[in-house]
């Protein structure tokens, strides 16, 4: 019987032990636990400071959207403006340039002319030729570029543009 006491007791020490393991173990782990609500705590506090710089971008951002349409209004009310104040003006030194070179004319057309367009090659050959023709045809001074524009190339008709 004293052998069985002895086990028991063996037992219950080890028991005793594996309980204090457990129990060391289980404060490791609350501790842990505890470490992870901090943790969780501070990620909130970000998250929700996070979310506050955020509702401030929005903010901002509509205010940058209600400058921006502002600008383009007033752009877009300028360029209009601009364009047709420039147009306006273009469309009467053109009326004004037509109408004078016309006084006395019974017609209003511009005469067809039978030339070849200026592809780029041979520039001066090409002016000759056209001053005869237009000189040919009585086209006033006035319209000798307008017309002579009409015998351009694409490319070179671009070109001109940009002068």
């Amino acid at each position: 019987m004293q052998n069985d006491i002895s086990k028991l007791q063996d037992q219950v020490q080890q028991i005793s032990l594996s309980q204090k393991v457990i129990e060391a173990k289980m404060n490791g782990m609350e501790a842990n636990m505890n470490g992870v609500q901090v943790n969780m705590d501070v990620m909130e506090a970000k998250m929700d400071g996070m979310d506050a710089k955020m509702n401030g971008l929005d903010a901002k951002m509509e205010e940058l959207k209600i400058n921006l349409n502002k600008l383009l209004q007033e752009m877009v009310t300028n360029g209009e403006r601009v364009v047709k104040e420039t147009h306006d003006e273009n469309k009467r030194n053109v009326n004004n340039d037509f109408i004078k070179s016309n006084v006395g004319l019974k017609t209003h057309h511009v005469p067809k002319i039978n030339m070849r367009k200026f592809d780029g090659k041979d520039p001066v050959k090409w002016i000759l030729q056209m001053e005869q023709f237009l000189d040919l045809h009585n086209v006033k001074n006035t319209q000798k570029v307008h017309i002579a524009t009409l015998y351009l190339e694409p490319n070179q008709f671009v070109w001109y543009l940009w002068l």
